[in-house]
C-alpha cells in the first residue's frame, strides 16, 4: 500500500528527531576532557579524515587549565596561599562587623537584656522545684508562683540577716579599726618601709587632697543614685514577670522560636537548644552547692575565731562564689581584713590559709565532681569571659559571662556534630510519597 505525502513527511521527521537524539545521548555520555579519535574515511561509511600534525609557528601555547576554584584566568594567576589569605580576610571582617553591630545592640538595650539574662539564670536554679510540684499534680501556674514566691522570700530573709548583722557590729568594728590603723602606721614606721612621720603626713595629705578634687565626683554619682534606683525597680519587676513565664511557659517559648527558623535546621537547633538548657541548668545547681560548701566551710572557722560579721562574712563568700575565681578571692580578702582588724595578724593568716585551702578543694575537687565534663570550661576562657563581662556590663556582666560561655559552648558543640538527633519518641515522621 502506498503512503500518501504526507505520512511519507511524518516519517522522515520522526527519523531525523531520533537521529538528533541519539547523537546528543552519545555525546553526554562522552567526557568533555577525552577528545573523539576521528575516524578514517572509507567507502562503505564516509567521514571526516583526521588532518596530519601541523606546526603553527609563533603560536602561544596553550593555557593551563583552570583550578577547580577558579572562576577566571585572573584567579588562577595569583598564588593559591594568597586566595585563601584574601578570602579568610574578607571573611573574618564580616564577622567582625558583624560582632561588634551584636555589641552595639546589646549595650544599647542592656536595661532590657541583663534582666532577661538573669532570669534566665533564676529560671535555671528553680526549674528543678517546679518540676516537683508539677509531679505532685500542681496547677503549672500555681506551682511556679509557689516556688518564686519561696525563692524571694528566702533571699529577702538572708538579706535582711546580713543588714541586720552589719547594723549590731559596725560600732564594734569602727572602734577596732582605729586600733588597726594605728598598728598599720606603727608597722609601716618600724617594718621594713621605715616611713617616718613626715612621709605619713605626706601621703595622708595627698589622700584628702584627692578626695576633695573627686568631690564632684561623687556629688554628681550621689545626684544620679535617684535614677540608678529607678532603673534597678524596673530591672527587678522584669527579672520576677520574665522568671515567672520562663518557669511556666519555657518550652512553648522555645518551640515558637524553633518554628520561625528553616524547616531543616528545627531539628538540629531545637537538639543544641535542649542541650545547653540541661547545661545551664546544672552549672547554676552546682554552683550553688559549690557555693554552700565554701560558705559554710569559711563560716565555721570565723565562728572559731570569734570573727565578728561571721554570718554576713559568709553570705558574702556565698554570693561571690557565683563569679569564679575573682568572687570566692574578694569575698576571702574582706574575711582576712576583717579578721586583721579585730584579731590581729596571726589570726588573719589562719584565716587567709582557711580561704586559700577552700578554694584549692573548691577547684580542684568540687567543681569537676559536681559539675563534670560536660560543664567543664578552660580557666583561659573563664578569666576572658569575666573580664570581657565586667568591661561590657560591670557586676552583672561578671556573673553571666561564665554561665554563657557554658551555654555557647554546649551549643557550638551539637551544632558541630554530624551525628543525628535522637527521635523524639512521641514524633510523627510523615513520607512524601509511599514506597
Amino acid at each position: 500500500m502506498r503512503l500518501s505525502r504526507f505520512e511519507r513527511l511524518r516519517g522522515r521527521l520522526r527519523r531525523a528527531y531520533e537521529s538528533g537524539r541519539d547523537t546528543v545521548r552519545a555525546a553526554r555520555s562522552t567526557p568533555p576532557d577525552v577528545p573523539t579519535p576521528a575516524r578514517a574515511a572509507s567507502p562503505s561509511e564516509p567521514g571526516p579524515v583526521a588532518p596530519p600534525a601541523a606546526t603553527v609557528v609563533g603560536a602561544e601555547p596553550p593555557s593551563p587549565a583552570l583550578h577547580h576554584s577558579t572562576s577566571s584566568r585572573d584567579d588562577a594567576d595569583v598564588p593559591h596561599a594568597l586566595r585563601i589569605a584574601a578570602a579568610w580576610s574578607w571573611r573574618l571582617i564580616v564577622v567582625g562587623v558583624v560582632f561588634w553591630a551584636l555589641v552595639k545592640l546589646v549595650s544599647t538595650i542592656s536595661i532590657v537584656i541583663i534582666p532577661l539574662a538573669v532570669a534566665m539564670l533564676l529560671s535555671a536554679l528553680l526549674a528543678p522545684a517546679v518540676g516537683w510540684l508539677l509531679r505532685a499534680r500542681l496547677p503549672k501556674s500555681l506551682a511556679t508562683a509557689v516556688v518564686l514566691v519561696a525563692g524571694l522570700a528566702a533571699v529577702v530573709g538572708t538579706l535582711t540577716l546580713v543588714v541586720n548583722e552589719f547594723i549590731k557590729g559596725v560600732p564594734e568594728l569602727a572602734a577596732k579599726s582605729s586600733q588597726g590603723l594605728q598598728q598599720i602606721q606603727d608597722w609601716l614606721k618600724t617594718g621594713p618601709l621605715h616611713l617616718s612621720d613626715n612621709d605619713l603626713d605626706r601621703y595622708l595629705e595627698e589622700a584628702q587632697q584627692w578626695v576633695n578634687n573627686n568631690t564632684e565626683q561623687f556629688t554628681s554619682g550621689a545626684l544620679s543614685t535617684a535614677t540608678t534606683l529607678a532603673e534597678v525597680l524596673t530591672g527587678t519587676i522584669l527579672v520576677l514577670f520574665a522568671a515567672f513565664f520562663f518557669l511556666r511557659d519555657g518550652n512553648m517559648i522555645w518551640r515558637f522560636v524553633v518554628r520561625l527558623l528553616p524547616v531543616a535546621a528545627r531539628w538540629k537547633v531545637d537538639d543544641a537548644g535542649r542541650a545547653s538548657w540541661a547545661t545551664l541548668v546544672a552549672y547554676v545547681r552546682a554552683t550553688v552547692l559549690v557555693a554552700f560548701i565554701d560558705a559554710v566551710g569559711i563560716g565555721i572557722f570565723l565562728v572559731i575565731f570569734d570573727i565578728p560579721f561571721a554570718f554576713p562574712l559568709a553570705a558574702l563568700v556565698f554570693l561571690g562564689a557565683f563569679i569564679p575565681i575573682i568572687g570566692a578571692t574578694l569575698s576571702g580578702g574582706v574575711a582576712v581584713l576583717v579578721a586583721l582588724v579585730d584579731s590581729g595578724p596571726v589570726t588573719a593568716l589562719i584565716i587567709l590559709g582557711v580561704v586559700i585551702g577552700v578554694q584549692q578543694i573548691e577547684g580542684h575537687i568540687l567543681q569537676p565532681l559536681i559539675m563534670g565534663r560536660a560543664v567543664a570550661i578552660h580557666p583561659l576562657a573563664v578569666i576572658i569571659g569575666l573580664a570581657a563581662g565586667v568591661v561590657l556590663a560591670g557586676i552583672t556582666g561578671a556573673l553571666v559571662a561564665v554561665p554563657l560561655i557554658a551555654v555557647l559552648n554546649t551549643a557550638v558543640r551539637r551544632l558541630a556534630a554530624r551525628t543525628v538527633p535522637d527521635t523524639p519518641p512521641d514524633a510523627v515522621v510523615v513520607a512524601s510519597r509511599a514506597p
